[in-house]
């Protein structure tokens, strides 16, 4: 199919419309039209509204024309945080957490991040495209149309620009969007053990600076933590970062309450994620500076940690995304249906939230709210098209995959079954 076409008949039309992320009530506010229609331009969308509307501004239209009688369509899925180029399984890892063992003790033993960054620099290129491109075919199936990737596991130059090269390469080959993130202060390498200042150090005056010049990655990102990086060194790479062009985003504030959600206020990131036990200060610092939240559901799940305060943070006035934080460590799992699962059930988001959250708000907390996350003329035609005639059947099919079809910029993309009902108006 080309880029240009019309789909009718919608029985809820989810537009999430807006160009900037929604806080407060307003991330209820879905802008749902029945028996909708939406036409699509050389990928963009040209037109929304009712199908007799729309229908009778097009009667002159001969092209291809999708029939959505009992699919809710919307926009396409973001995934804000997501660490899909690596090399390199930890179920052994994920069993001894089953155990006891904690996260931050597997890590400072050397292994957690560590132990992906040794697999990680011994995999070819070929081999990280070819592993990553299947994970994507995942997020796509499920109505993914757009990711972030960091790097963050080669925490050396050569391999940190490895992954970033590879991110280039997928976005050429896979119909998905990455959004390539710089995350070379992930944890502390071997070699730079005990010597925190001066790995920060190399990152702001060798990686970031190289990383910048070759135009790999928009946005930087720092492991704020607890025995990785203090809230000082993580400023000093973050306005690095800034310095040198990147955009800024970070890890706050997940194992312990550290200043990670008022540091990213401090600077204006664009966002700030986990958040597991942000401040009520912190929180409210970050409404106040438009910060998006992004809230990891899956890394709580499998860590078997509390899960972010979406509740109060939403009440606070402040932006939240839903992301999978796609890793071989602490979350191994792009399920997007489990996500939305733990928002609604155990987070107390209500689904116009959640939907909110992997829309519009998610397209947010990677730059791109202007171009993506919600149906709206001049945006990019990313959607899905759902196997159910309500956006209500996300949660109600519980943790299993509700898509049907996804378009991405006019073409569809992703089929999950036979031939779709197609004909003109």
């Amino acid at each position: 199919m080309g880029g240009t076409l019309l789909i009718k008949n919608i029985p809820e039309l989810v537009t999430c419309s807006g160009f900037e992320a929604k806080a407060g009530p307003a991330m209820a506010d879905l802008g749902i039209i029945l028996n909708g229609a939406v036409f699509i331009e050389d990928g963009i969308i040209n037109a929304v509204g009712t199908t007799d509307q729309l229908c009778k501004e097009k009667n002159a239209f001969t092209g291809k024309t999708i029939d959505a009688t009992g699919k809710a369509v919307l926009p396409g899925f973001v995934d804000p945080h997501t660490h899909l180029v690596f090399a390199g399984y930890r179920p052994e890892e994920f069993a001894r957490r089953l155990k006891g063992d904690s996260y931050l003790n597997i890590l400072g033993r050397g292994g957690g991040i560590l132990s992906t960054v040794q697999a990680t620099r011994k995999a070819s290129s070929e081999r990280l495209v070819h592993t990553a491109l299947e994970r994507l075919d995942v997020f796509l199936s499920q109505g993914v149309t757009t990711v972030e990737g960091k790097s963050g596991y080669g925490l050396d130059l050569t391999t940190e620009i490895k992954q970033l090269a590879v991110m280039k390469t997928l976005n050429e080959r896979h119909p998905v969007d990455i959004v390539p993130t710089f995350l070379g202060a992930h944890a502390v390498p071997e070699k730079y053990r005990g010597k925190t200042d001066d790995y920060v150090a190399y990152v702001a005056d060798t990686v970031l600076p190289t990383v910048a010049e070759g135009n790999l990655a928009e946005f930087c990102d720092v492991f704020c933590e607890k025995n990785v990086f203090s809230v000082a060194q993580s400023r000093q790479l973050l306005e690095k970062a800034r310095a040198v062009g990147l955009k800024i985003k970070l890890h706050a504030d997940e194992m312990s309450t550290l200043g990670g959600a008022e540091l990213a206020a401090s600077l204006k990131a664009v966002s700030a994620d986990h958040l597991l036990r942000a401040s009520d200060q912190g929180i409210q610092q970050m409404a106040r500076a438009g910060v998006v939240a992004v809230l990891l559901p899956l890394t709580a799940f499998c860590l078997r940690e509390p899960y972010a305060r979406a509740r109060h943070i939403i009440d606070q006035g402040c932006p939240v995304a839903l992301a999978t934080d796609l890793n071989p460590g602490s979350a191994f799992t792009s399920s997007i249906p489990l996500v939305i699962a733990l928002a609604t059930l155990y987070m107390d988001m209500s689904t116009e939230e959640t939907v909110t959250a992997l829309t519009l708000n998610a397209a947010a907390a990677v730059g791109r709210a202007k171009q993506i996350g919600s149906i709206d003329v001049g945006k990019k035609a990313d959607l899905m098209l759902l196997s159910f005639p309500s956006y209500r059947f996300l949660p109600y099919y519980t943790g299993a995959n509700s898509v049907q079809m996804v378009i991405k910029k006019g073409y569809i993309a992703y089929h999950n079954r036979g031939k779709g009902e197609e004909d003109a108006c």
